[in-house]
């Protein structure tokens, strides 16, 4: 074992503690898979990062990203937060306009700050494949919700590295009264998001989002995550490119949690859909591994 860099940062926030925390080893070379596993169920949170040198010219650094659980592809808010602990580390990218390329098991993720928008930092959205969801699965996933089918406008299931089966609801007060049965979902291995839209031609700021989000991340081992950037992005691409989400907005997460996470979603000119938010640094220092 040897003393190494390690960050816990809180992401989709610009006030500690009320947003997505994330523990980032920032010198992860010569662990084994094992023992990142390990360390990432002590932290328990929902997602643990590993930093390691690239092995693509084009990558800033690579990412090895743990739930308590498994290792994960892909996910937003350890893509975020990493960037954040590794540039307030000292890292410097290679690209002279100081965008990151993170390489993780998805591929390449390119990240830039946002030049409306002061520390904000946003990631360019993975590929995302959609399909239906079949009768008999979305009826126990809705009963397992305490849902009847009838409150259901629209579904689909989203995979861009995380699989995540998506309902769109009428209202934000059912999204926030929902009482979930976690150990029917779990059985039913659903990560599941469900989310209600908001007035599109009303004012769509932090404090007044257009989109209302939970998520439930069951089959990796987390009852309901505070802020999810790979849901945001998946439901982004999915929701603008329907017509029903303007193509800037933002959207709230985590309030049943007693967290105010925020997420800005927007697509760009080549219509690429890119996620980002605000991190803030909580904890500094070494950690035995």
């Amino acid at each position: 074992m040897q003393q190494r860099r390690f960050a816990q940062v809180d992401v989709f926030t610009n006030t500690p503690y009320r947003g997505n925390p994330l523990a980032v080893v920032l010198d992860a070379q010569g662990l084994s898979t094992a023992q990142m596993q390990d360390f990432a169920r002590w932290t328990n949170l929902s997602e643990t990062t590993f930093v390691l040198p690239a092995e693509h010219s084009a990558a800033d650094y690579r990412v090895r990203i743990f739930t308590p659980d498994e290792e994960l592809p892909f996910a937003g808010h350890p893509t975020l937060g990493t960037c954040f602990a590794w540039l307030a580390a000292g890292g410097v990218p290679k690209a002279t306009d100081g965008r990151v390329t993170q390489q993780c098991i998805k591929g390449l993720v390119r990240l830039r700050p946002q030049p409306h928008a002061s520390g904000l930092w946003s990631f360019e959205a993975p590929a995302l494949q959609r399909s239906q969801v079949d009768h008999a699965r979305l009826s126990a996933v809705a009963n397992a919700l305490g849902l009847s089918n009838e409150r259901i406008v629209a579904h689909q299931l989203l995979d861009n590295g995380p699989q995540w089966l998506v309902l769109v609801v009428p209202s934000a007060q059912e999204v926030m009264a929902l009482r979930p049965d976690f150990a029917a979902l779990r059985a039913l291995k659903a990560d599941v998001g469900v989310v209600a839209l908001g007035d599109r031609h009303a004012s769509n700021t932090p404090q007044m989002p257009f989109l209302t989000v939970r998520g439930f991340a069951t089959a990796m081992g987390i009852p309901e995550d505070p802020v999810t950037g790979s849901l945001n992005a998946s439901l982004a691409q999915w929701l603008i490119h329907e017509g029903w989400a303007p193509a800037r907005y933002w959207a709230s997460q985590g309030e049943t949690l007693g967290r105010a996470g925020r997420i800005f979603c927007e697509q760009d000119e080549n219509d690429r859909v890119w996620v980002g938010g605000h991190t803030v640094l909580c904890i500094q220092g070494l950690v035995t591994l």
